[in-house]
């Protein structure tokens, strides 16, 4: 059997220079970029290691017993990470969300949970501090994330039948397993949960109907995800997206009436629809039919310290060499936060079609398993 090649980047040994910000930019936690879009939600990979291998994120092609991943001393360290999380904080940041590759896996996590739990939000008000996994650890870890102070998870499951779900994570595990997790973390009272269905044409849209119909009784939120262009591993196509209309009108043709919700906030990524015949609602989050380039409220930190203003950047800033150099203050990494993100302009979504952002797309983009999703 011929191997497949895919080319990608490795972001890990590129650093950018970080912006030198003049005059200062004060945490007022009224930060703003060049669109006036405030910094609000961070998101932080703990880890660049994931024990699947989904054939749109990790494919084995890439990811096989050849490849390098970070060895443990590039990782930024839990006390690092608390660190640049508070002077987030201070600039606007309330949400919170670990993430990986798969960021149960990084050893002693409810550790660096603990960490978090006790920053306050520039107002006084607690973080809130979310986890997006794949499910597979879950059920053994649920009740230490929670005694550690994590609020909530999101667990990644793209379907319940066997067969596609383990042809999807490729590496046989069940369903039934991921299932059990998210029962699991109901019990300890880490919600609500969130459960994330990404839809690509062709290899499980026939599961939309069926996982709504599942979840449409539980105590949990289904999103559906449009298949999207993150890097190059995935060897995305436009044909392969299955737009957020199309998933609304499989739901109600196979009998279930929605009515649409209106967000719950500025800057929530997914649409909120509604059962006709219950309060339990869905999520559709139109990554590439409906861009939400204009409300991201989003930074995105590397499991080594790289800073990236965008899902879709193609270069990030190194925030580890400027916190392990013995010259840096405090005052000195807050200002340099607040200089790239008041630097901002990022909205690659919204210029998907344009000359610009075809341009942007040639050049090779950060791998979503790199700073999740």
């Amino acid at each position: 059997m011929t191997e497949k090649f895919i080319p990608i980047i490795d972001q890990r040994s590129q650093p950018r220079e970080l912006l030198r910000p003049m005059p200062p930019i004060a945490p007022t936690g009224l930060l703003r970029d060049q669109f006036h879009r405030p910094l609000g939600d961070l998101r932080i990979s703990v880890t660049d290691r994931c024990n699947f291998r989904c054939v749109y994120c990790m494919p084995k092609e890439v990811f096989n017993k050849n490849y390098a991943f970070l060895p443990h001393s590039s990782l930024l360290s839990f006390e690092e990470i608390a660190r640049l999380a508070r002077l987030f904080v201070a600039h606007g940041v309330k949400k919170i969300r670990l993430t990986g590759g798969e960021p149960l896996l990084r050893k002693n996590i409810e550790k660096l949970i603990e960490l978090l739990r006790v920053i306050r939000c520039a107002d006084g008000t607690e973080l809130d501090i979310s986890l997006t996994t794949n499910g597979a650890l879950l059920a053994q870890k649920a009740h230490m994330l929670k005694a550690a102070g994590l609020n909530r998870v999101t667990v990644s499951l793209d379907s319940l039948d066997d067969a596609c779900f383990k042809k999807m994570n490729d590496v046989d595990f069940p369903v039934s397993s991921v299932l059990a997790g998210i029962d699991a973390a109901h019990e300890a009272g880490l919600g609500p949960i969130k459960i994330n269905m990404v839809v690509k044409a062709g290899l499980n849209d026939q599961e939309i109907v069926p996982m709504a119909r599942y979840f449409k009784d539980t105590p949990y939120v289904l999103r559906f995800i449009e298949y999207m262009d993150v890097g190059a591993s995935n060897q995305w196509k436009l044909d392969e997206v299955i737009s957020s209309q199309q998933i609304v009108e499989r739901i109600q043709q196979a009998g279930y009436a929605l009515s649409k919700l209106a967000p719950n906030y500025e800057s929530e990524t997914a649409e909120r629809w509604r059962y006709a015949d219950t309060s339990n609602e869905i999520g559709i989050i139109s990554s590439v039919t409906k861009a939400f380039c204009r409300n991201c409220t989003r930074a995105r930190l590397s499991t080594e310290g790289k800073l990236y203003t965008c899902l879709f950047a193609t270069n990030g800033f190194d925030l580890r060499a400027l916190l392990r150099a013995e010259s840096s203050t405090d005052v000195d990494i807050s200002a340099a936060l607040g200089s790239i993100w008041h630097a901002r302009t990022d909205r690659y979504s919204e210029l998907r079609s344009s000359q610009a952002s075809a341009q942007h797309a040639q050049e090779k983009k950060i791998e979503m398993s790199y700073i999740g999703g």
